[in-house]
């Protein structure tokens, strides 16, 4: 990390973002620093595909709220540790009505006299070599790299684009009005005053992103294509790997290589951190003859993540008890892929996958009753063994439409265009009394992500082998093939 040097007399006025170290630097290299400089050659830029399904989504917003002012911002960079920062990630919500962002940008949509909305993206503009913030600001053009600018945002997005600085009159020219707020506290603060139904406007862009487009599948299917890519690494990188953390940067550097990063952190559980479920310290060994529970996605460079889960046998070979689990669950993922279609409830999918290891379970007799009776909502006794729900909805979360409202999301029906997962597990703890000793320690999760269509489902991660027999070849085959 470069940090700026200099024990020189602090003159001149230094503004922007700075760290508790920086030295203001002398008037003369102020001077010096914003002369001679030639006009700056941006970079081409072309326009986002969907342009006009991004358009689509404003106009729907803007017909939910008529007459108030929309501000949606896309986030601001967050802290790590002291001055350094996370990688910038926009906020899901700009993302959806815009397509990219970069840090301290402000969505607006200002009410229009003769009805509907004018759409408005605050930016910064390009650099000013005239004034030194571009080397003085931490945030400017020398430590950062330049910003898209005014006239590279219009282009890209097909929209009206204006300067920061511009927003706080716009803001302060209103008094109804609608704020995504928690997102940016520079904006909270200038919209301090500005009254209107907020938690509505949470709640209508969770709604509206439960059904994808087009435009979204597409997305959707690059991000599972690319963590199919991403598995393959990780099959091919096993017979090396001596640790969880050597699996989590094999599937990594795919998603770095050809996505924005991963979509959550990596569970790369191995042997009995298999059975813990949001296992991602990924500090354990791999042994052969154990399990390795992957559950990991690649983040598209537009932000769209998979979501997808195989359990694989370090030795290439499934152990017939660790053969018997698998093959509980996997049909039990066949039964909750034939329970989703339209008009089905959200729920019904996880219904039916755990009516499949209910009885399962019975059968390898670890339940007091029978699966009818632990199916019950007053019993639910097989979830010991199986503690998670079988589906979410996916998409620029993880865990995406999360601030819907209940009874349209879980409660709600299913609808063409809905991607979800699939994903039923079976866990039986290390330390758990209740089962035979050499089913303690397996957990074993399949999980694949589905788009709703007329029929049904298309299961979008359907060429990743899940199916035991086929993960045996396809993990075969695979080290075959890699170069000795």
């Amino acid at each position: 990390m470069i940090v700026e040097q200099g024990d020189a007399e602090e003159v001149g006025p230094v503004t922007g973002a700075q760290a508790k170290h920086d030295r203001k630097p002398p008037q003369a290299l102020l001077d010096f620093m914003v002369t001679g400089w030639e006009p700056n050659v941006s970079e081409s830029v072309s326009q986002i595909s969907g342009v006009e399904l991004y358009k689509a989504r404003r106009q729907a917003l803007s017909e939910r709220f008529p007459g108030l002012l929309i501000v949606v911002p896309s986030g601001v960079s967050k802290t790590r540790a002291n001055d350094t920062e996370f990688r910038f990630r926009p906020g899901t919500d700009f993302l959806y009505l815009v397509g990219e962002g970069e840090p301290d940008e402000v969505l607006v949509l200002q009410p229009m006299k003769d009805g509907g909305h004018e759409a408005k993206l605050y930016t910064e503009p390009e650099a000013d070599f005239s004034t030194p913030s571009f080397f003085t600001d931490r945030n400017g053009a020398f430590w950062v790299g330049p910003r898209r600018g005014l006239a590279a945002t219009a282009e890209r997005f097909g929209l009206a684009a204006s300067a920061l600085p511009n927003l706080e009159a716009v803001i302060r020219n209103h008094d109804r009005g609608v704020l995504l707020r928690g997102v940016d506290p520079k904006v909270d603060q200038l919209a301090q005053d500005l009254a209107g139904p907020d938690g509505e406007l949470v709640t209508t862009l969770s709604e509206m992103r439960l059904r994808k487009d087009p435009l979204e599948v597409g997305l959707l299917q690059e991000a599972v294509d690319l963590t199919h890519r991403a598995f393959e690494d990780v099959v091919r990188a096993l017979p090396g790997c001596r640790s969880e953390r050597d699996v989590e940067l094999a599937f990594f550097q795919r998603a770095r290589r050809e996505g924005n990063d991963t979509g959550y952190p990596t569970i790369a559980a191995a042997g009995s951190h298999a059975t813990i479920m949001h296992w991602s310290h990924n500090t354990g060994e791999l042994r052969f003859g154990e399990l390795l529970l992957l559950d990991a996605g690649v983040e598209t460079n537009r932000y769209y993540t998979a979501d997808i889960t195989r359990t694989l046998p370090i030795s290439g070979r499934f152990t017939p008890t660790q053969r018997r689990v698998y093959e509980l669950v996997w049909r039990a993922q066949q039964a909750g892929f034939a329970a989703v279609r339209p008009g089905a409830d959200f729920q019904e999918s996880n219904r039916a996958a755990q009516a499949v290891l209910a009885q399962g379970l019975a059968e390898m007799g670890l339940l007091s009753v029978g699966p009818e009776e632990a199916l019950r909502p007053e019993s639910q006794l097989h979830r010991r063994y199986t503690i998670h729900g079988v589906s979410h909805m996916l998409g620029l979360d993880v865990h995406d439409c999360a601030n819907s409202r209940q009874e349209m999301y879980p409660e709600g029906k299913l609808e063409i265009g809905m991607v979800l997962t699939v994903e039923p597990g079976l866990y039986f703890q290390p330390h758990d009394a209740t089962v035979p000793a050499e089913l303690r320690g397996i957990g074993v999760r399949i999980e694949d992500d589905v788009v709703v269509t007329e029929n049904g489902c298309e299961v979008l991660s359907r060429n990743l082998p899940s199916q035991i027999d086929e993960v045996e070849r396809w993990m075969a085959a695979l080290w075959e093939s890699a170069p000795s």
